[in-house]
């Protein structure tokens, strides 16, 4: 583990060797980035967000003022430019640092990456979709109820909790795992606050923003299903979509192989 000081001051710790590293900034909002420590590439930092891991906490988790964090690593690191990957809500950070630091950024590598900044809606009828193809799994008729619980308009945490199994193409030890790592639902109610960014000045950057980007979902992924990532990464001028056969929102987790083959080819 190393340690660095962010712009205010605020203690951060990431995990891993320098050298030319994928900076991995995880999801959640703001769980630790332990669940992130099986990824199966090479030449890997995981950044511990503000208020996670083993990061001091901050006065503010929300996540535009987070990029001037990962600008701090960068700097720490002694990286001219960097590649980039950010998975689930870490996508959100990766993509606005990208936005405010162009030139330090050579690649993208988004997995499963949040809509929401850039305005790509998610409809209650895409999930739907998805977890339909779902219904013949043992565990389907319980976790069903709980998405029938949002989509009528009662969301609670238990109603998240029943979902659990319909975000992982297999419902497994492996995936258990996964969803055991701590979170912080604080600092995750702050993470995309009002103010943190204004979705047409995201895509109208968007549209100008000159790096390889690699946008990979999950076949079964009900946050970012297929067809919401083929409109996520139009909106990139150089993007490549890759659609990971099995796979729901962690997809390393399902095809260790086929996930580290599509990561480490650049666009």
């Amino acid at each position: 583990m190393g340690t660095f000081t962010n712009a205010d001051g605020l203690g951060l710790a990431y995990h891993g060797e320098a050298g030319d590293p994928l900076i991995c900034l995880p999801g959640g909002p703001m769980q630790d980035s332990s669940y992130l420590g099986g990824l199966p590439l090479d030449d890997v930092i995981r950044l511990d967000l503000r208020g996670t891991g083993e990061s001091e906490k901050a006065g503010s988790y929300r996540v535009d003022r987070q990029v001037h964090d990962v600008e701090a690593l960068r700097r720490h690191l002694g990286l001219d430019r960097v590649r980039l990957f950010g998975h689930s809500a870490g996508g959100t950070l990766a993509i606005l640092y990208a936005l405010r630091f162009p030139q330090r950024v050579e690649e993208l590598v988004l997995v499963a990456p949040s809509p929401r900044v850039a305005g790509v809606d998610v409809t209650d009828e895409d999930r739907r979709e998805v977890a339909l193809r779902r219904a013949d799994e043992p565990w389907y008729a319980e976790a069903v109820k709980g998405f029938e619980e949002i989509w009528a308009g009662n969301v609670t945490p238990e109603a998240f909790a029943r979902i659990s199994p319909f975000f992982h193409g297999r419902w497994d030890d492996a995936a258990r795992a996964v969803e055991e790592h701590p979170r912080h639902p604080e600092a995750a109610m702050e993470y995309y606050a009002d103010g943190a960014f204004d979705v047409r000045t995201v895509r109208e950057k968007l549209a100008n923003l000159d790096v390889p980007t690699l946008l990979l979902t999950g076949e079964l992924d009900v946050s970012l299903p297929p067809n919401r990532a083929r409109e996520y990464a139009g909106l990139f001028p150089r993007a490549t979509l890759v659609v990971q056969p099995g796979a729901g929102h962690f997809p390393w987790v399902e095809d260790p192989e086929a996930f580290a083959s599509t990561v480490q080819r650049i666009p």
